[in-house]
C-alpha cells in the first residue's frame, strides 16, 4: 500500500475520531481503512491506535507520529500547490461550507459563473449553520456571516449586510407596530436558532447596546422558513437585509424599529493560513470577492 495514503488515513482517524467517519469521507469501507492502519503499524513495528476500548485511543507513540506525519503531509501539500501554480490548468475538487440560507440563495449563482471560466473545478458545497473546524481538513473555504472572527483563520470580506427587524403589513394591522425595542416583549416573535447571542436579540439605542429576550412562538435554523412565517403574519422576525430583500421588494414584509439597528454584520470567506494555495482555491477566492463587489 502507498505509505503517504496510510499516513493520510492515520491523520484523519486522529482528527475525526473513528474509522467509519474516515471511511465515509473517503468513500471506502471501514475494513479498507483498518487495513491501511494495520499495514502502517506492521511497517513501523509499533501500536499507533489502541482498539481494545469502546472508544479509539491514540497511543503516546501514535500522538508523536501524528505530529510528524501532519508536518510532512502539510509540506507535501505546499510543494504540490506551488508546482500547480506553474500550470495554467485550474482543476480539482474545491470543498466549501456555507450557512444554509446564504449558501442556497447566493453561492450557487457564484459557483455557476465560476465554473464557466474553470470547468475542470468540481465544487462540493456543504450547507450547515454549525461552526466549522477548518483545521480538521475537510473544508477548503468556509463562508461565515458574523461580527466576531475566530483566531487562527485568514478571512476575506466578501459582503456586508444590515441586521434588521421585519413584520408583515397584515401582522402590524392586527397586532400594531412595535415602536420601541421593549415593545417586542408584548409581540409574537420568530427566532433564528444558533446565533452567537443565543436567545437574545441585540439592538442599539443612542450608541448603547440594548438586549432583550422576547418570547418566540416559532423558531428555526432556516432563515427562509422564518421569512415565510413572517410574510404569513405569524410574527416579527430579525434577519439580514440581504436575505429579506425579495420580501421587502414584493411588499410582503416591511422594516420596523429601523432606528435601533446594530452595526452591519460582515460576510467572510475564511480559510487556514498556508504557504501556498491551490490554484482552484486562490482563483475561487478572487472570483468570489469580485463577484460580490459588482
Amino acid at each position: 500500500m502507498n505509505k503517504f495514503k496510510e499516513m493520510q488515513v492515520f491523520c484523519r482517524i486522529v482528527e475525526l475520531g473513528t474509522f467509519s467517519a474516515v471511511a465515509r469521507e473517503k468513500g471506502v469501507s471501514a475494513m479498507m481503512i483498518s487495513k491501511h492502519i494495520k499495514q502502517l503499524e506492521s511497517d513501523l513495528g509499533v501500536t499507533l491506535i489502541n482498539r481494545q476500548t469502546r472508544k479509539l485511543q491514540i497511543t503516546e507513540i501514535g500522538n508523536n507520529y501524528y505530529r510528524q506525519c501532519k508536518k510532512i503531509l502539510e509540506e507535501l501539500d505546499s510543494l504540490e500547490c506551488s508546482i500547480s501554480q506553474l500550470s495554467s490548468n485550474v482543476k480539482g475538487i474545491l470543498r466549501i461550507n456555507a450557512p444554509i440560507d446564504f449558501g442556497g440563495l447566493y453561492m450557487v449563482p457564484v459557483i455557476a459563473e465560476y465554473q464557466k471560466i474553470h470547468p475542470e473545478v468540481e465544487v462540493l458545497m456543504i450547507l450547515d449553520n454549525a461552526e466549522v473546524d477548518l483545521s480538521a481538513g475537510g473544508v477548503d473555504i468556509s463562508i461565515v456571516v458574523t461580527d466576531i472572527l475566530d483566531e487562527g483563520v485568514v478571512a476575506r470580506k466578501i459582503a456586508q449586510t444590515s441586521l434588521c427587524t421585519y413584520a408583515a403589513p397584515k401582522y402590524i394591522k392586527v397586532q400594531g407596530e412595535p415602536l420601541k425595542v421593549h415593545d417586542l416583549l408584548q409581540h409574537k416573535c420568530l427566532h433564528y436558532l444558533g446565533t452567537p447571542h443565543g436567545r437574545a436579540w441585540i439592538f442599539e439605542e443612542a450608541g448603547k447596546r440594548v438586549e432583550i429576550s422576547p418570547k418566540w412562538i416559532f423558531a428555526s435554523n432556516n432563515g427562509r422558513a422564518l421569512c415565510e412565517a413572517a410574510a404569513l403574519g405569524m410574527g416579527v422576525v430579525r434577519a439580514p437585509a440581504l436575505s429579506v430583500k425579495s420580501y421587502v421588494k414584493s411588499g410582503e414584509l416591511v422594516e420596523i424599529l429601523a432606528n435601533y439597528r446594530v452595526n452591519d454584520i460582515s460576510i467572510y470567506a475564511t480559510y487556514l493560513q498556508r504557504n501556498y494555495y491551490p490554484a482552484k482555491m486562490s482563483s475561487f477566492l478572487d472570483f468570489l470577492v469580485a463577484y460580490f463587489a459588482e
